[in-house]
């Protein structure tokens, strides 16, 4: 005889964003560990005496006991894991955070389980929240959200004659998915161009391990160059304007 599937379970995720509803409740989008995204609603917590308001605010780390409703889960548990308080406390910290949450917000649907990119956005807003540097912590997680997500780009050799990138400026083809040497440009008039020293760094980032890249800095005319070239490539995968970056951009 077939079992019954749970109409509750226990799941961790964090907490991406929310909108309210009705008179009391609040409709969450959350990242869980074992389901992926979804949506759940938090019954009564815009209540003055309700006990879960302060564990489903943005950022937050949660263990949570979900219940199958009609639409929607329903949140009838919720305890913090880790509220990230130094975020919370920085405002270009929480800039930083909130456009780590939008990138997995925009390239995520809903029943995905991705279990190792739950990972990687934990560990990036732990990093974040430890006060290592933004641009180190945010440049290695977008590399490595473009691998996890299945784009990681090409980055030794040129995507159109597949020849090995010299040690000199390049362009980048978004809609070729990598570098493109000077030679090749005819293959994508609209690549843009790169430094060598920003592929450097992108190539560093692709294939080395966190402890091998944390004590790193980047120059700053790298990492301007950086966020804008991985906003562009993002963008272009997307089709959608990312909108974290703008606000980055106004109060740095």
């Amino acid at each position: 005889m077939a079992t019954k599937e749970a109409r509750s379970y226990r799941a961790q995720g964090l907490v991406i964003r929310h909108r309210e509803f009705g008179e009391a409740d609040r409709i969450l989008t959350l990242y869980t560990l074992e389901k992926g995204k979804l949506q759940a609603i938090a019954k009564g917590v815009r209540k003055m005496k309700s006990r879960k308001a302060g564990h489903l605010e943005p950022f937050t780390q949660v263990t949570l006991q979900l219940a199958k409703g009609r639409n929607l889960e329903v949140i009838t548990q919720v305890e913090t894991i880790r509220n990230f308080d130094n975020i919370r406390e920085n405002l270009k910290l929480t800039a930083q955070a909130a456009y780590v949450l939008e990138l997995l917000d925009r390239f995520t649907y809903e029943e995905g389980e991705n279990r190792a990119l739950f990972n990687l956005v934990v560990e990036t807003l732990s990093r974040l929240d430890g006060g290592i540097s933004p641009g180190l912590v945010t440049h290695y997680y977008e590399v490595h959200l473009m691998d996890t997500l299945g784009f990681k780009p090409q980055l030794q050799e040129c995507v159109v004659c597949g020849a090995a990138i010299q040690p000199e400026d390049q362009y980048f083809s978004a809609k070729l998915g990598g570098v493109v040497c000077p030679n090749s440009l005819s293959g994508d008039p609209s690549a843009w161009s790169v430094s060598m020293n920003a592929l450097r760094y992108l190539r560093f980032f692709q294939r080395s391990p966190w402890p091998q890249v944390k004590s790193r800095t980047i120059p700053e005319e790298v990492d301007h160059e950086l966020s804008k070239l991985i906003e562009k490539y993002l963008t272009y995968l997307l089709e959608y304007s990312l909108k974290t970056p703008g606000f980055l951009d106004a109060i740095s």
